[in-house]
């Protein structure tokens, strides 16, 4: 996109283009590069550095990058950088070039208002105009009406630059847009650009990147060796002088202007950052533009940390911001926890908890539903099921406050997040958001107002009233809160909050890291895999686009694979805790239990594993010890109850996993106090044996210990008869074979004639299907939900359930019929019959417990969807063959429901293969003579008669063929698909099987209603005690109640597994083959780049050599001149001497005498005097 626009635009208005116009979202970070306008080369290590760390800074900061527009100089090497990253991502760069219209080549091209032109960024070497760059996204041209010069941009530049930085990126703190300049190469011009942003209001930081060359070269060497105040030494002003005079081709004059233009840079130099290759502070220029912009910002610890997290450069937060000795004010940290969370930076939040930010005191409800209520990250589904949840919850209201959507303002609460949890967790699940308690609470802290709205909408208390008036008000009591309390406002489990808000606002990987801290892991990620299929499945219902489904059912995997490898770890280190694990009670997740969180997120895998799949063999067995055979000696022991003393029970200390029911670990815990002196007793017994041992040896102290462990392992009479009857392997076989009985009886009414008054054998089978109601009816009343509605909503979700129903009314109806006279008496025998059909249909539940038969069974069930969609697919082929003939054969009809019927009856039997030969042509029209001469008149031919055969064919190619064919091929694959996973199929199918019959009372139909009995009379006898154990919420599912140090004894395990997990992990993934590769790529890359720095240094050695080399030969070539030089003004002196000295000797005979004296400034190391001696007297000798 471009503009044309004038030179003094106001850049408001341009900001309102490029942010409405062409939507750009506002920068957090604005990189303004300089340099040199014409092309020059950058050392190839320097350019892949640099292009490297410009666009990481723009990538991971959100950044605008201005430059110059035009494809010369530092520019060009911008548009590569873009162009490698281009070819390498999809990820747009903004990249703003800002240009003078006047320089532009091919301006004719651009011109035109909305309009879309191609431009020709070939460059024409003949033309003095350049072209523009086509790497960037985005132009501004600015126009001042000159040709061929530069200027009109820079004041428009500046302007808009100024304007961005005014911009709020950060309302809560006031933080404007920073802005940085980039340094690289330039001219001398480029100096006077630093010095201008230094003196801005406030001072813009620069970032000079050394070793380019120029300009950026003089700033980094002044940088280097200036003093504070811009002082710098007399010898190296000299140099830098000269430096500034041979780069620029200046003059003296023209050097010291440009120098007292450095030098005013230099006064600043704390806002100038030199990135220098190769040095330790700055490895990466990403590094160093974030860096100068802190320092150049000088704001506040707090204030940087925002910075650093809108760039989302936790590496800075890291080495620049968390340093020793640095000061926080109080609640800054937890403010930064809050904005890390909102912008979904995981590295930040990881960051702050290591720097001693506690989320047990961060989180707040309030703190927590400003998060719910953000609009930051990533699209999510929540709005969307807070509306559903209302709908479906409050119909009656919908309508007058939401009218199909929620308003625009409307504030989810933490009340709707717990309805939304339980509405995706499905089942009897209870969040604790919902809790009688938490609402007080909610209601006490937020004010009057909202629980009178939350009254309105009947969501003040949706706890059933089970118990009367008493029972409410004890339950008022329980509620009490004491509000001046500090910590009632904080979350026991933080990490347990955060990490359900992160999968409900689909941010998995702050979900995926909140699951590694806290306790109960497990459970997280049983209860993460549950929401994210749940809101897979919403998603797909609702119609939303396939990726958002697809998306929450990988991250619902994700979770799963982490609960089962975690399993398999724990189970690795310790089989005992892993089963621990599965079984204790999570209070924090509904009082349920690992193993029913896997169940309600049918998370096959996980109940096929062996650790769970040991524990449900335990749990079916019960206390009973067998291990083969075990069906026919339960059957035995339920023919012949003597034959149960016979068998092995295991000890309550063999079993420190084995789960309850809660009546029973209460009647346990009654049973244990008074036995508590003769443990004691006992223990005195123990002690005394092995005193008695050390005196007689330690054999006999071995034996004696022997004898009183066995003492203990023995179980009384009453108890064995109560754990045989109680297993759920007994009470299977016991249902069994009493619905085989039922079965047989059943048959026997419907075949033998019908009397008046029902037989002893059909009195059997009502009551039995009489007390099937009532037990039917016993466990809705029994089931988890609080709400009679919400009871009855989940025992209609098993698909038995429904079908069990509908049978039990079915042989009511009948039952009443058959009991009346005729002919209803035989309408009722008539509905026997056909209720019979489904109590065999229903012996395909008892089948699953068996390995083989169960998947059988499944295939059954899926086979049966499957036909369902291709009936619908036949019945349009069948109708339109079946009119068609009907309509042809038949043209008088009169109107009746026989009609239907024909349009269906022989049709559909053509599927099977009858096509009733004899009527697909039938004669007619004439008289037709037999062999005995009998003439028989034939019926008129039908208009178009001979069609029906022609549409019978091709009736019968598309469904005996194709269809048939088809739905053999659907069954084909299904049963390959169900082939494939029966072990887990079977397996997890168990678990449902072991529950039902654990929760069942021991006598089976009819029997049972003495069972039902003695309940009633238990829980009348515990309502008239007024136990105090005994809870308002009755839990009947398995689970393991385990003491406070226990528990912490779990979660101690549970942290040490996932510790290990992840040591595991990462010793795989560095052991992997990709991750070698990736290494090995990184170290040759690095090795080849120091291979290339090497090859450089010995081309500059080389270089410098030749240099010296040749500074040699010519110092040889020099040195032999002078000798030469030398050598003839030696031989001239020679010369010159000789003719003194024939002088001299020609002289000495007039003279009187000739002294020597010694000299050291003579070449020889002498030199003659000569000397006359006038004085006669002296000398008479000479004398004349």
């Amino acid at each position: 996109m471009y503009v044309r626009v004038s030179f003094d635009t106001k850049p408001d208005l341009l900001l309102h283009l490029m942010t409405k116009e062409w939507q750009l979202e506002l920068p957090k970070l604005l990189i303004s590069v300089h340099g040199g306008l014409q092309n020059f080369e950058l050392q190839p290590k320097l350019k892949q550095v640099f292009g490297k760390g410009l666009i990481k800074a723009a990538m991971t900061t959100g950044a605008w990058i201005f430059t110059g527009g035009v494809n010369t100089g530092v520019i060009r090497h911008v548009g590569d950088a873009l162009k490698d990253h281009a070819s390498k991502s999809r990820g747009k760069i903004c990249t703003i070039g800002i240009a003078p219209w006047g320089i532009v080549e091919n301006q004719e091209d651009l011109i035109g208002r909305d309009v879309v032109r191609p431009y020709q960024t070939m460059s024409n070497p003949m033309s003095k105009l350049t072209v523009l760059n086509s790497m960037h996204s985005h132009f501004i041209l600015a126009d001042n009406g000159t040709t061929g010069k530069y200027g009109a941009e820079v004041k428009l530049r500046r302007q808009l630059e100024k304007h961005i930085s005014l911009q709020k990126i950060n309302t809560r703190i006031g933080q404007g847009v920073p802005v940085v300049a980039l340094i690289v190469e330039g001219g001398p011009n480029v100096i006077s650009i630093v010095l201008e942003y230094l003196r801005d209001t406030p001072p813009v930081p620069v970032v000079v990147c050394d070793g380019s060359g120029r300009a950026s070269d003089i700033l980094a060497f002044g940088h280097k060796y200036s003093e504070e105040g811009g002082l710098i030494n007399e010898s190296l002003r000299d140099q830098l002088l000269v430096t500034i005079q041979k780069t620029f081709t200046y003059t003296r004059t023209q050097a010291q202007h440009l120098f007292i233009i450095l030098m005013e840079c230099m006064k600043k130099k704390e806002l100038i950052t030199v990135f220098r290759m190769g040095s330790e502070g700055h490895q990466d220029i990403d590094l160093a533009i974030l860096t100068a912009l802190l320092k150049g910002a000088n704001a506040s610890a707090p204030d940087q940390l925002s910075l650093a997290l809108a760039w989302n450069r936790v590496d800075i937060a890291r080495s620049q911001i968390f340093i020793y000795g640095q000061q926080w004010p109080v609640g800054s940290l937890e403010q930064a926890m809050l904005d890390a969370l909102v912008l979904d930076r995981v590295d930040f939040v990881k960051l702050l908890i290591e720097n001693g930010v506690s989320m047990h005191r961060f989180l707040t409800i309030s703190r927590l539903e400003e998060l719910y209520n953000t609009r930051h990250g990533p699209s999510n589904t929540l709005y969307h099921l807070v509306r559903d949840v209302k709908k479906r919850e409050y119909p009656g209201f919908g309508w007058i406050y939401f009218k199909g959507n929620l308003p625009p303002d409307y504030r989810i609460s933490l009340i709707d997040i717990g309805l939304v949890i339980e509405y995706l967790m499905g089942g009897a699940y209870r969040c604790n958001y919902t809790r009688k308690r938490f609402r007080t609470l909610y209601h006490n802290l937020f004010g009057p107002k909202r629980p009178k709205a939350l009254k309105l909408l009947g969501m003040e208390d949706d706890v059933p009233l089970r118990r009367g008036r008493k029972t409410t008000k004890k339950r008022e009591e329980e509620v009490d809160i004491d509000l001046d309390d500090p910590e009632i406002n904080h979350f026991p489990f933080p990490f347990h909050e955060l990490m359900v808000w992160a999968v409900l606002m689909k941010r998995q990987k702050m979900a995926l890291f909140f699951w590694q801290h806290g306790e109960e892991a497990m459970a997280k990620a049983l209860v993460a895999c549950k929401l994210c299929k749940a809101m897979a499945h919403e998603a797909s219902e609702n119609d939303m686009v396939d990726d958002i489904s697809q998306e929450l059912n990988h991250n619902s995997r994700d979770f799963g694979q982490l609960a089962v490898e975690l399993l398999d770890q724990s189970y690795k280190q310790d089989e005992q805790l892993a089963m621990k694990l599965l079984t204790y009670e999570l209070k924090n997740w509904s009082n349920a239990t690992c193993l029913q969180l896997a169940v309600a997120a049918k998370h096959r895998d996980f109940i096929a594993h062996t650790c769970s799949q040991m524990l449900l063999t335990d749990m079916w067995m019960g206390r009973l010890r067998m291990r083969k055979n075990s069906g026919l000696k339960v059957i035995l022991g339920i023919l012949l109850p003597p034959s149960i003393l016979s068998l092995e029970f295991k000890n309550k200390d063999d079993m420190p996993y084995m789960t309850q029911a809660q009546e029973i670990h209460l009647q346990e815990k009654e049973q244990e106090e008074p036995e508590k002196p003769t443990k004691e007793k006992d223990e005195e017994d123990m002690e005394l044996t092995a005193m008695l041992g050390r005196n007689n040896g330690e054999s006999s102290r071995k034996k004696d210990e022997e004898e009183v462990q066995s003492r203990h392992r023995l179980i009384p009479l009453g108890r064995k008869i109560y754990e045989f009857y109680n297993a759920p392997i007994v009470k299977f076989w016991f249902y069994t074979l009493a619905y085989i009985g039922y079965l047989m009886l059943f048959n026997y009414i419907v075949l033998v004639k019908m009397e008046r008054w029902p037989s002893t054998q059909e009195w059997i089978v009502i009551s039995y299907i009489f007390t099937l109601g009532i037990e039917k009816m016993r466990e809705i009343l029994m089931s988890e939900p609080g709400k009679l509605l919400q009871k009855v909503k989940v025992w209609l979700q098993e698909y038995w359930n429904v079908t069990d129903l509908i049978a039990i009314l079915l042989f009511s109806v009948g039952m009443i019929l058959r009991l009346q006279d005729q002919p209803f008496r035989s309408d009722g025998r008539v509905i026997y019959c056909v209720n019979i059909i489904y109590w065999y249909i229903r012996l395909l539940d008892i089948f699953g417990v068996n390995k083989y038969l169960g998947p059988y069974v499944m295939m059954i069930g899926k086979m049966m969807i499957d036909m369902m969609y291709f009936v619908i697919i036949m019945l349009v082929v069948l109708m339109s063959f079946g009119v068609a003939r009907q309509a042809i054969l038949f043209p008088n009809e009169e109107p009746s429901w026989k009609l239907a019927k024909n349009i269906f009856y022989m049709p559909y039997w053509m599927i099977y293969g009858e096509v009733f030969a004899d009527q697909i042509d039938p004669p007619c029209g004439q008289n037709e003579t037999r062999e005995d001469g009998k003439i028989i008149q034939l019926p008129p031919c039908k208009t178009g008669a001979w069609i029906v055969p022609a549409i019978m064919a091709c009736y019968l190619l598309v469904a005996n063929i194709l269809l048939v064919n088809l739905l053999i091929a659907v069954f084909n694959n299904t049963f390959f698909e169900v082939k494939s996973i029966s072990n887990q199929v079977w397996k997890f199918q168990r678990y449902q099987l072991i529950m039902t019959f654990h929760e069942r009372p021991v006598l089976p139909p009819p029997l049972i209603i003495f069972s039902h009995m003695t309940m009633i009379f238990q829980h009348l006898c515990c309502r008239w005690r007024k136990h105090e154990s005994d809870p308002d919420e009755r839990d009947y599912g398995l689970k393991l109640f385990i003491t406070d140090d226990e528990l912490k004894k779990v979660h101690d395990f549970e942290e040490q597994c996932i510790e290990e997990y992840f040591r595991e992990k990462d010793d795989r993934f560095n052991s992997s083959n990709d991750e070698r590769i990736r290494v090995t790529s990184e170290r040759v890359e690095n090795m080849s780049m120091r291979l290339e720095e090497v090859n450089e240094r010995e081309h500059c050695m080389r270089a410098s050599l030749q240099t010296v080399d040749i500074r040699l030969a010519q110092l040889e070539d020099l040195i032999g001149r002078m000798a030469t030089a030398l050598e003839r003004l030696t031989g001239l002196e020679r010369a010159e001497s000789n003719k003194i000295r024939s002088r001299t000797s020609s002289d000495c005979t007039d003279a009187a005498y000739i002294v020597r004296q010694s000299s050291f400034n003579s070449q020889e190391g002498n030199t003659f005097k000569l000397q006359e001696s006038i004085d006669p007297a002296e000398h008479p000798f000479y004398s004349v």
